[in-house]
């Protein structure tokens, strides 16, 4: 069986939910702390063992192609004023992985998006991480689907319980029997009513695609909204009995959603020894004036 080593980030989407702040950055390069949201999930990608990742851009992308190479002129001015510390981090930026970027000329759906790496990708099975969606946890949320590949060689989805209200959200899988970490998948739901899932778990932006679902995508006609979705072709795997769920233990936060993105610049500042005293005594201190104020409120 391949061992994979190499991921495609899809980051060609325009970021409407951000505007404005997102007219001339893309999403992912948002902060979280004093990182884009991007780079977590390439550290994240090279944790788990990957080597190359070609991301799928657009218009207006080139800040995270920027990010990820050489910038010399920074180099030398922290050099010269001897920053090391700061000038060996961004010099690792370009070290983590092998980098290549292919372009969706036209947003066409993540089926397309993935579609589109298949030039660099070649024959071989892929990663795929979405570049909004960043996780916490001792191991990398990639590392669980790995798993789940090395054990069955089939494709992976990797899937989180939501509340029975937010399964609308997502494409949602079929349960198991028995509560355990991965098992085979029967159907896959995008975006079902909730009286109409299969089950209450969620698929979460982190796959493992072989090659058979680049077949797939090469002859599925558009879906909804007239685009190519990644779901279709999973729905295919699953009803041909080549799909399998992993469950991912980490706390995951879609940045790409507002409130979602507050959250993880809080937890991930709180994560930070230098920042961490000062925050907790500044919650401490807002959760006192909340309570006061509902006190005076009833």
């Amino acid at each position: 069986m391949a061992r994979i080593t190499q991921a495609i980030i899809p980051v060609a989407g325009l970021g409407t939910r951000f505007l404005p702040v997102t007219k001339a950055q893309p999403k992912e390069m948002l902060p979280l702390v004093d990182k884009p949201v991007i780079q977590y999930v390439v550290e994240e990608a090279a944790e788990a063992g990957i080597t190359s990742v070609t991301f799928v851009t657009g218009q207006g992308k080139a800040s995270i192609e920027n990010h990820f190479d050489r910038a010399y002129q920074l180099e030398a001015t922290l050099k010269a004023k001897g920053q090391f510390e700061a000038l060996a981090e961004i010099q690792n930026l370009n070290q983590l992985l092998q980098f290549s970027y292919v372009r969706q000329g036209e947003a066409q759906g993540l089926g397309h998006a993935v579609k589109c790496a298949q030039v660099i990708a070649g024959r071989d099975p892929v990663a795929v991480l979405l570049g909004d969606d960043v996780f916490t946890g001792e191991r990398p949320a990639l590392g669980y689907l790995l798993e789940a590949y090395e054990a069955t060689g089939m494709t992976v989805v990797g899937i989180q319980e939501v509340p029975l209200a937010h399964v609308s959200r997502y494409g949602i899988v079929n349960g198991p029997a028995l509560p355990m970490p991965s098992w085979a998948v029967d159907c896959i739901i995008e975006k079902p009513a909730p009286e109409d899932a299969p089950s209450r778990f969620a698929v979460v932006g982190r796959y493992i695609l072989t090659p058979e679902v680049f077949e797939i995508l090469g002859s599925l006609p558009p879906g909804q909204g007239g685009e190519y979705q990644l779901t279709d072709a999973l729905a295919e795997m699953a009803k041909r009995h080549r799909l399998v769920a992993a469950v991912i233990p980490n706390r995951r936060f879609d940045t790409g959603n507002k409130l979602d993105y507050l959250k993880a610049c809080l937890d991930f500042a709180l994560a930070r020894p230098e920042f961490r005293a000062d925050l907790e005594n500044y919650i401490i201190e807002k959760a006192a004036t909340f309570r006061s104020y509902h006190t005076e409120a009833r």
